[in-house]
């Protein structure tokens, strides 16, 4: 530095350089003759009383005197002077600080104003100290976060950026995460096949925007801040969750549709529609049946902790109970193989009513193999063996099917009916009239 700036350090460093002069001027040891001739013109010209020994000793002195800053020490200083790359501090007693720019926090900085900064050296080759605004605003966030902490408050925070994990949040100048796990359930990326370029997208949507959080987890010595969402409105989801019951009807927004169900925002409570319970009728895609931000009603079947168990087809009668009327035990009924399993298979009768035909009901044969008998989606025939419509089942047998069974009875139309076989021979042997001869 050169000029005026270069004046200006010499004039601080002289100023550190002289009270070291002085303390080292203070201490050096005197022979006995300079202490007596010191002594005696020191006493020239002074009253008795002050001749007295003031009984202090130089340890006392120097324990009165104030510490020597150290490195991480918080210190308290006014602004002297604001340059470009630059800011001076008067540090009082401990002399002077000076803060780079890199250092300097946020916020305009006029002469004469107090700050406090952290020290990163204390005593420079220069005579002054280099302090940091920003550690020292670290430091004091650190401590209020764990206060925050200690005390379960809640806090608002916007997101700067996010990844796939989750978002990133800057509190009280120490950056943090808030994990998707820890997020509410009005903000949870539901999506189909976890695919992560679509969880991304969903994050990046709430970035900027306000959240109410709780701290999860905050350590000082290990950098670590975790939020959560979730603990935020955990009582507030616990109160709402006192006055529901099982039976009652909701209303919710789905949030997300997957492979086994969908999910319902019910005034901020999780809901899971499970897909046996999208519809009365068999559902292989819940998508065909609900789509994300549709308003649906629901009934709560069951009341998990924090999340409800919801029916969407208990909404309406059950089919099944009108349907299963029209088949009788001991007819024949056609049906279509749903599902084929080791132990038997699923037959659909009806749009709502299903049938089993287990393995031991399929031919006298031992070791058959259903894989081998049935073919998905085919339509077969099936004797009726058992209908229980307290347990919604029914139980049908392949091997009673007898060759002279009446026709199947089935949800098509029926086929049409011809002539019998004896009236067909009667009408053909029976001979023509002859036509009267005028």
């Amino acid at each position: 530095m050169v000029g005026p700036l270069k004046t200006f350090k010499e004039s601080f460093c002289g100023r550190r350089k002289e009270r070291l002069i002085v303390v080292k001027t203070s201490s050096k040891s005197l022979t006995p003759v300079e202490s007596s001739s010191n002594s005696t013109e020191s006493t020239r010209g002074t009253s008795p009383s002050a001749k007295r020994s003031t009984g202090l000793t130089m340890d006392d002195l120097l324990a009165k005197s104030p510490a020597q800053i150290k490195a991480g020490d918080m210190v308290e200083g006014t602004i002297m002077s604001v340059k470009k790359n630059e800011v001076w501090l008067d540090l009082g007693a401990n002399g002077i600080g000076v803060i780079s720019r890199r250092e300097v926090g946020g916020g305009d900085l006029n002469q004469g104003d107090t700050i406090t900064t952290s020290v990163i050296e204390p005593d420079l080759e220069e005579g002054y100290s280099l302090l940091s605004m920003k550690k020292a605003s670290k430091e004091r966030g650190w401590g209020e976060l764990e206060r925050i902490f200690a005390e379960q408050e809640i806090v608002e925070v916007t997101a700067y950026s996010a990844n796939r994990g989750g978002l990133l949040i800057e509190f009280e100048g120490i950056r943090g995460f808030l994990p998707v796990s820890q997020l509410s359930a009005e903000n949870y990326p539901r999506v189909s096949d976890a695919d992560k370029d679509e969880i991304l997208n969903k994050l990046n949507s709430l970035v900027g925007k306000s959240l109410r959080v709780r701290i999860l987890d905050v350590s000082r010595k290990d950098n670590k801040l975790i939020f959560s969402e979730k603990e935020a409105i955990r009582d507030d989801v616990q109160a709402r969750l006192t006055s529901l019951k099982v039976g009652d009807v909701v209303e919710g927004v789905v949030t997300g549709v997957i492979d086994f169900g969908a999910f319902v925002n019910v005034d901020g409570i999780e809901g899971l529609v499970h897909i046996s319970e999208i519809s009365w009728e068999r559902v292989e895609n819940p998508r065909k049946y609900v789509k994300i931000g549709e308003k649906v009603k629901a009934k709560i079947i069951a009341i998990d902790k924090d999340r409800l168990s919801l029916s969407i087809k208990q909404m309406s009668e059950d089919p099944w109970l009108s349907e299963v009327k029209q088949f009788k035990k001991g007819e024949v009924v056609a049906g279509k193989i749903t599902r084929i399993t080791p132990f038997g298979a699923f037959v659909q009768l009806s749009p709502s009513v299903e049938a089993l035909v287990h393995v031991s009901e399929m031919s006298d044969d031992e070791g058959v193999d259903p894989e081998k008998l049935f073919k998905l989606n085919e339509t077969k025939n099936f004797k009726v063996l058992e209908i229980d419509t307290e347990n919604r089942k029914i139980a049908l047998s392949l091997k009673d099917l007898k060759a002279k069974s009446s026709l199947p009875r089935s949800s098509s139309k029926s086929l049409p009916r011809g002539p019998k076989p004896s009236t067909a021979k009667a009408a053909a042997g029976k001979p023509k009239a002859k036509k009267a001869i005028t």
